[in-house]
């Protein structure tokens, strides 16, 4: 069964055969993958702008340092990404047990996250994913900047984010179904400039959280920690709701 960052790189890049053309393997060799190998994360990342903490969070959700705070930043949204757009495998349920905590609201919110992922069983994660984000008919939640905003889908912010986007060059990935103002595509977005992985203009991050993250992820994430049907995913929300709170008292710095 193929991890779930192996598949996000399979589904960025438009298939197995595109993504081994994109980084001159052979399809089968893709094919025979279950995980992206570590000596080619750095490949794979290049040629489908899926971040590494993404393909690989076992080596990558935990290697920053204090020193490199966008590092860490990048890693924090990364993980959050893959989270927030799909239920996790039996695999990274085992690596997020390894997630490390300290007495900062933060580092608690990683703890509880990692007793959360040890006691977890994928089938009912899989089950809380489905009744949060999916549904019959409707999910519990809905992770859309246009929802929480304006109340419908599709709305004037999201027009703006493309706008955003395009100003800032990043290209809608081919094959991706959700639009891009979803809490999972803006994690992501957040982790590449986070990085410094896309070439953007300086201060992009800031502008891209102030104006299309900050008026609404928290919301989202403080409405997941009370869900329903959250039990996993509740903590998910903590770590979430906290994490975009030290983001905002960040940017509120003076330069």
């Amino acid at each position: 069964m193929r991890e779930t960052g192996l598949r996000e790189a399979i589904r960025a890049a438009g298939g197995v055969r595109a993504l081994a053309h994109k980084i001159g393997i052979s399809q089968p060799s893709v094919s025979n993958w279950t995980r992206v190998p570590a000596d080619r994360v750095r490949a794979v990342e290049a040629a489908t702008g899926v971040d590494r903490a993404v393909l690989r969070p076992d080596l990558f959700i935990d290697d920053a340092t204090g020193d490199d705070v966008d590092g860490a930043r990048a890693q924090e949204y990364a993980l959050l990404s893959v989270l927030l757009a799909r239920a996790p495998d039996a695999d990274l349920l085992t690596r997020l047990t390894q997630l490390r905590g300290d007495a900062s609201p933060l580092g608690l919110a990683h703890a509880a996250l990692a007793e959360a992922a040890a006691d977890a069983r994928v089938e009912d994660v899989e089950r809380e994913f489905f009744d949060l984000f999916i549904g019959i008919g409707r999910s519990e939640l809905l992770p859309y900047g246009s929802y929480y905003l304006t109340g419908f889908l599709h709305e004037r912010p999201l027009a703006r984010l493309r706008e955003f986007l395009a100003k800032v060059e990043i290209e809608r990935v081919p094959g991706q179904s959700e639009p891009e103002d979803h809490a999972a595509i803006l994690c992501e977005i957040m982790a590449q400039l986070a990085s410094g992985r896309v070439g953007a203009l300086p201060g992009a991050d800031q502008e891209l959280f102030e104006r299309h993250i900050a008026p609404w992820m928290g919301r989202f994430f403080a409405d997941l920690e009370h869900a329903e049907h959250a039990n996993f995913y509740r903590r998910i929300g903590t770590l979430g709701r906290v994490f975009v709170e030290i983001e905002s008292e960040a940017f509120a710095l003076p330069s």
